[in-house]
């Protein structure tokens, strides 16, 4: 009799034990991205079900600033992020020595130039100041955008998507620049500086409700090379589960989403 609890009892031990081991074993299916909240969290939530539908789980990690997620990313928090486009990848990557891939870019959010008393080109006055973020990753993006409408040059032979404010070769209106705003609080800035420019990220005016094809006096076209992307550790490159993430959000059905619901404000993009 005694034989005969202890083969049960070992019996039932290994049930436990390959019953633990099917558990954890489906935890290895989760992957953990971080992102912005407008638009790429919404994404990623349209993307759930179809990932779902490959055995993979998706959890969003969602993020108010531009800094944290790539912390995250390095430390191993999470597998993944979606909230920052090629220009600023590589920045990050020479300024910390981040060991990031980027593996393939979802959409374009077109930057956009907004004042509140501003309601075209033709009305910015002499000596107008114009607000930006912080980010050094942005500055050449706002003055390519003030080149491309004649209110500034850059100096010839520098690259617009690296250009800085010091790269500022003719100013025919002396605008003053202010370029130490957080990129988050810029709405705020277009809420309260009525008479200034002020150059909001995409994301950031979605959340302020205001619509980049109808509020912004000057906005990015769709050939910017400004494309945001799925960045991940360079370890985890060829990871199956985040090339499917990939493949997903490059999906007719997640395309189709970005087209219908921000209206031109964010524009997919598939490679």
């Amino acid at each position: 009799m005694k034989k005969l609890c202890l083969v049960a009892f070992i019996s039932l031990l290994g049930f436990v034990l390959v019953a633990c081991g099917q558990s954890s074993g489906g935890s290895s299916d989760e992957i953990v991205v971080g992102a912005t909240s407008v638009p790429h969290a919404e994404v990623l939530e349209e993307a759930k079900p179809l990932l779902e539908e490959e055995g993979i789980n998706l959890e969003i990690e969602t993020y108010q600033d531009y800094v944290l997620p790539n912390e995250d990313l390095d430390n191993g928090t999470l597998d993944a992020n979606y909230f920052q486009h090629i220009p600023y990848l590589e920045d990050q990557i020479d300024e910390f020595g981040y060991d990031f891939v980027n593996l393939g870019g979802i959409h374009i959010e077109p930057m956009g130039i907004y004042s509140q008393n501003v309601s075209s080109i033709d009305e910015i006055e002499e000596g107008t100041e114009v607000l930006l973020s912080r980010s050094v990753a942005d500055h050449g993006r706002v003055l390519a955008l003030l080149q491309e409408h004649d209110l500034i040059t850059i100096k010839d032979g520098v690259d617009p998507v690296t250009a800085t404010l010091d790269d500022i070769e003719e100013n025919p209106l002396n605008l003053k620049f202010d370029a130490s705003i957080e990129a988050g609080l810029l709405p705020e800035f277009y809420e309260r500086e009525e008479d200034a420019l002020v150059a909001i990220n995409t994301n950031y005016a979605i959340e302020a409700d205001l619509v980049p094809a109808d509020d912004a006096i000057i906005l990015e076209g769709s050939e910017s090379p400004y494309v945001n992307v799925i960045a991940a550790r360079s370890e985890d490159e060829d990871n199956e589960k985040l090339q499917t993430l990939v493949e997903v959000l490059h999906s007719e059905e997640i395309q189709a989403f970005i087209e219908e619901n921000y209206e031109g404000a964010v524009v997919p993009v598939s490679e």
